[in-house]
């Protein structure tokens, strides 16, 4: 799949984004346009984008076509967890060298491409372009075509240089690639009327594995999972499921929105966050297949879950009712983690929509109230300026924001994804209130807010005694 200024124009241009439903321009997210500078190691370009949608499907060897400080800076930044092969933890990347770079690397990359097939027997070889080999002009494509030839084995270009747009647009430029190469290229042994994809799930922390018990009680199967513990051949039959769930926001939906015009099967976007978003997604899904027996089955099983839920949150409800919470995160963790606090009795003061689309922004507002501030841009000086304002009790942020909150001597929450926590799902809210009250309440935050011995006014007079 060649990377055009025509492909790329129709992804920044995706239909289905909120971003661009108003014609005059007024309402597209700039971020969407904004492009890195070739080489700058600074995460969030195009090449971490594609990295962060694919590198989760587990069986598959992900190699880095470029000098190695390209696979370094952003391998294993995510936590996504495996429930068999660990094959994608494996870093593997051509290391370009000044030589590459004036003779060209191709014969580097159909060698590196064999030696993976030949020592590691993957499923497939994913293999990504950087800004250094997109520069100097290497056919990816080429290449990886005749690697497969080769090896018998599928080798998926993903072209996808650090310089051509946002880490959104390089969400999307894997998808295009699942969607030309993988997508329909293998058919499952049989299919339910109730098959389902999750779009958008990276299984951070593990959280899916919190959800999925949720769907086989149901008798729900979720037939790929796009892409978080997902395995290669899954992601190939996933063209037959009924219906494709959308949880993280608008990262992928470009494979939505083409899968129901290719395939037919609808979509519909959802959270896993706080309780009543977890009811109004089983809800929801019940309700667009269209089955009045599974929609009983789900509101039987949301009186279950939520009695045993109200049991095991009583005690955190009552310590972390009225704190208040600055949160700052991007896309649908914009609005869905408000929620989440809600249900604990917490009350969110300010959040970001740096990453959120308008009907995002939309929820945001409903959730927040009118005196709820939206931060459009958040750098540290703003946030401890919010978080003095509104009296907040916490932050919870990205883990680069940790030194913000010590700033402010409140206590910190990792939501982003280089957490160790599950928050999704009922069992989610349980670890989530968990985390927020061991925050909340160590000993440690009555230490650090107490005047320093040196700032303690002395009686001078007993010292010249």
């Amino acid at each position: 799949m060649k990377m055009t200024q025509g492909k790329i124009n129709e992804l920044l241009s995706e239909s289905a984004c909120e971003h661009n439903h108003k014609k005059d321009g007024k309402g597209k997210n700039k971020s969407c346009t904004q492009q890195a500078q070739p080489g700058a190691a600074q995460g969030g370009c195009a090449f971490d984008g594609a990295m962060i949608a694919l590198v989760p499907i587990t069986d598959v060897a992900h190699l880095v076509h470029g000098p190695i400080a390209c696979s370094g800076n952003s391998w294993g930044g995510r936590g996504s967890l495996s429930s068999g092969s660990q094959l994608y933890k494996m870093g593997f990347t051509t290391d370009l060298s000044e030589n590459d770079v004036i003779f060209g690397g191709e014969k580097r990359l159909y060698k590196a491409i064999l030696e993976v097939q030949q020592q590691y027997h993957p499923a497939a070889v994913f293999v990504y372009s950087t800004c250094v080999t997109a520069l100097i002009g290497d056919d990816l494509d080429a290449v990886c075509q005749k690697a497969a030839e080769k090896t018998g084995v599928p080798v998926i270009p993903v072209n996808s240089p650090g310089f051509i747009g946002s880490k959104n647009l390089g969400n999307r430029v894997g998808g295009e690639a699942l969607l030309e190469y993988v997508v329909g290229t293998a058919e499952p042994d049989y299919t339910t009327p109730y098959d389902i994809n999750l779009i958008g799930e990276y299984n951070i922390a593990g959280e899916m594995w919190g959800v999925l018990p949720l769907f086989e009680k149901l008798g729900i199967r979720v037939l790929a999972k796009i892409t978080g513990d997902a395995r290669y051949r899954e992601v190939c039959y996933s063209h037959r499921a009924k219906l494709n769930v959308m949880i993280c926001s608008k990262a992928l939906i470009n494979m939505a929105r083409k899968m129901e015009e290719r395939y037919g099967i609808p979509y519909i976007e959802e959270s896993f966050y706080g309780v009543e978003d977890v009811n109004r997604c089983l809800r929801n899904i019940a309700k667009t297949i269209g089955d009045e027996a599974l929609q009983a089955k789900v509101e039987e099983l949301i009186l279950q879950e939520t009695a045993q839920l109200d049991q095991a949150l009583a005690l955190y409800r009552s310590r972390l009712k009225g704190k208040r919470v600055v949160l700052y995160t991007g896309g649908v963790k914009s609005w869905s983690i408000i929620s989440a606090a809600k249900d604990l009795g917490m009350e969110v003061v300010a959040t970001s929509t740096k990453k959120s689309t308008a009907e995002d922004k939309a929820r945001i507002r409903e959730l927040l109230g009118e005196e709820g501030i939206m931060l459009e841009k958040g750098n540290a000086q703003e946030l401890l300026r919010v978080i003095a304002q509104t009296k907040a009790d916490m932050l919870i942020a990205g883990g680069r924001n940790q030194y913000t909150a010590l700033k402010a001597r409140i206590p910190f929450l990792d939501i982003n994804q280089e957490r160790h926590h599950p928050y999704a799902g009922y069992t989610g809210m349980i670890e989530m209130a968990r985390e927020l009250d061991e925050a909340l309440h160590s000993p440690i935050w009555q230490q650090v807010r107490q005047p320093a011995p040196w700032d303690i006014p002395t009686d001078r007079s007993l010292e010249l005694e």
